[in-house]
């Protein structure tokens, strides 16, 4: 189901909706940032000096890219679905299984968000770096959790949408 991130403009759905758009803005400023980069090396590496490194920050710039985008995938249905088992479903069976999705990434989201803070904590413990930049592996965790904790906050805010559709019939 796929919904405007703008719907319940106001109170906790809307300044909910709104952050999680600003930030997934913000991972895409981070891919272009990468992209920049890269055509930079690609450019200096024609002339003799390439950018070092580039390929080590490609690598923590996607993926903390990807994560800001989960949040909002997630507020906008924009999420893999299998349409094929509920096309002829009514829409009551629809809601609930929307619903049960919601309620899957919630867990989702907190499981790795469990996780993610203790392997951040691993990384900053042992003092893991790239080979080049020495850029710390724990630093590119903490946007990622930022990331995972707005994907909790929009598993809610679906999830409540759910709940209404689903007690509407």
């Amino acid at each position: 189901m796929t919904s405007s991130p703008q719907e319940g403009g106001s109170g906790f759905t809307g300044a909910a909706a709104r952050l999680i758009t600003l930030w997934a803005l913000l991972g895409g400023c981070v891919l272009l940032l990468v992209v920049a980069m890269n055509m930079v090396s690609i450019v200096g590496s024609m002339f003799g000096a390439p950018f070092p490194g580039d390929f080590e920050m490609t690598e923590v710039g996607v993926a903390v890219a990807v994560f800001a985008f989960l949040p909002y995938c997630q507020l906008v249905g924009a999420n893999v679905s299998a349409d094929i088992f509920t096309a002829s479903a009514s829409k009551r069976t629809i809601a609930f299984f929307t619903l049960l999705g919601s309620l899957v990434a919630l867990g989702f989201a907190l499981l790795l968000i469990w996780r993610m803070y203790y392997g951040m904590l691993d990384q900053k413990e042992y003092d893991y770096t790239t080979t080049i930049l020495q850029f710390p592996h724990w630093m590119a965790f903490v946007p990622i959790l930022l990331s995972l904790g707005l994907l909790a906050l929009a598993a809610v805010v679906t999830l409540m949408r759910d709940a209404r559709a689903l007690s509407k019939g």
